[in-house]
């Protein structure tokens, strides 16, 4: 099947091939089938981080399992993804624009140095590289550095939708449209 894929898109023959033999049990195996057929979602024996970018739209769960390699030897994290494709009987996963604009008004809430955020625009982009740009307009305080305050403000804004809705920032924007002078 897959050098079916590959034939059909026309790239790269495959280097290297990996079993779910070769990094799975039967047990997770079985548990991993068990979980699709009864909630739709997919189990796949890699890190989040491993597959996060050529996801993004679909709901990941990373899970953190502590195993033991045996008597009288450290026990190891293996982490695994729980995916719910696009294609599951489940339907389709979508998140309103009104949950990206409450965790950027939550973070900037938080940000020393914002005083108050003035407007939010989120763009989703659907395609090979599913993901949202955001366009926001702040409020700065009188004070503080503003390169320094932007960035840590676009780094948290970054990895919270990141991490609580599993979409890729494609690109964000941020604009000063004041700063406010009061105490």
């Amino acid at each position: 099947m897959v050098k079916k894929i590959v034939e059909n898109l026309e790239i790269e023959p495959i280097s290297e091939t990996i079993y779910i033999t070769d990094v799975a049990t039967e047990e997770e195996m079985e548990t991993a089938r068990n979980i699709r057929v009864t909630q739709g979602k997919h189990v796949i024996p890699v890190p989040t981080f491993a597959i996060k970018k050529e996801f993004s739209g679909y709901l990941l769960d990373p899970l953190q399992i502590f195993k033991s390699t045996g008597k009288g030897k450290a026990p190891y994290v293996s982490e695994k993804s729980i995916i719910r494709p696009t294609f599951s009987y489940l339907g389709n996963f979508k998140i309103s624009d009104t949950v990206f604009k409450q965790i950027i008004d939550y973070i900037a809430n938080k940000t020393e140095g914002i005083y108050k955020i003035s407007r939010i625009i989120i763009k989703k982009h659907e395609g090979f590289d599913d993901g949202i740009f955001i366009y926001i307009e702040v409020v700065m305080k009188y004070g503080y550095n503003i390169n320094e305050t932007i960035t840590a403000l676009k780094t948290k804004i970054i990895k919270e939708i990141e991490k609580l809705t599993a979409m890729n920032v494609l690109n964000m924007e941020i604009v000063i449209k004041g700063v406010n002078f009061d105490k």
